[in-house]
């Protein structure tokens, strides 16, 4: 049975390997050189020291996938808005993974006071991320044509985005 729960430091290294992957052979990120273990945990500190989840899929012992949410931009004024992040393991893909760890990390960022969740998608051909973010309440917001530069060919940015709790309707707290 597959568990998901808030990652831990122990758990470092299987995120890194499983991003790696993703840098070195998909569109899902448009970074090009895999980060190491220490860039890693810092960037899961960094998640962390602002109160926003930073959670893992694991099975049998096995990390399968993580996902996160960070701040959408550094400003003041975006505070209730969050980019989520959602990688899985490569033999972990088409298992509903990704829906399980994108519905855990809304509720968990809908629990901090976040009050939308928005999708940065790298290449507009990424239908299994796409995908996923519809099935979980995911509108499409719009494309940035044509933004990204990896594997030799000009990648699109799809945006999407989800409203969490009482999202604009009433002033936050």
């Amino acid at each position: 049975m597959t568990q998901i729960r808030p990652s831990r430091d122990e758990d470092v290294a299987a995120i890194t390997a499983i991003y790696a992957h993703h840098v070195l052979h998909g569109t899902g990120t448009f970074e090009t050189d895999p980060p190491t273990a220490a860039d890693m945990a810092a960037r899961r500190a960094d998640v962390l020291s602002k109160n926003l989840p930073y959670l893992v899929a694991e099975r049998d012992g096995e990390l399968l996938g993580f996902a996160y949410c960070n701040w959408f931009k550094p400003r003041p004024a975006y505070r209730f808005s969050a980019e989520d992040s959602i990688y899985l393991a490569d033999g972990a893909r088409g298992q509903g993974l990704g829906a399980q760890l994108l519905a855990a990390l809304s509720q968990a960022a809908e629990a901090v006071g976040v009050r939308k969740l928005i999708a940065v998608i790298g290449d507009s051909a990424n239908a299994g991320s796409i995908g996923v973010h519809r099935g979980q309440g995911f509108s499409h917001v719009g494309v940035l044509k044509d933004c990204g530069w990896k594997f030799g060919e000009w990648r699109d940015v799809v945006l999407m985005e989800k409203v969490l709790g009482e999202g604009s309707t009433t002033r936050p707290e």
